[in-house]
């Protein structure tokens, strides 16, 4: 089972910005005991372009779809087992991050 473990950073109570070791050593475990997919960090929320093109023609619009303190700051891509497997994977993530993590596994 593939699952999507997204980062979500806080702009009124950010995560540590020095974590960047702490998720390369968590990366590498990951990769070595087989549970990697992908894996990558997203550019801040003022760069985000939302497409709608559910009418005539599409409308680009800039910045993130809402307008929220939580953000998406990365996503993670994990073939686990079952889902006990990815929620422990992720108290790791989210204690290495220093951010909070949501799982949602694929269809």
């Amino acid at each position: 089972m593939q699952y999507l473990v997204s980062v979500i950073d806080d702009k009124s109570d950010p995560g540590s910005t020095d974590r960047q070791p702490a998720i390369s050593a968590f990366n590498d475990r990951l990769i070595a005991e087989g549970y990697w997919v992908f894996a990558g960090g997203l550019a801040d929320t003022d760069t985000a372009t939302v497409v709608d093109n559910r009418g005539e023609e599409a409308v680009f619009s800039d910045g993130p779809f809402v307008e929220s303190k939580e953000y998406l700051a990365g996503v993670w891509v994990w073939e686990a087992p079952d889902l006990d497997v990815a929620l422990r994977l992720a108290a790791e993530a989210s204690e290495v991050c220093d951010r909070k993590i949501e799982v949602r596994p694929f269809r």
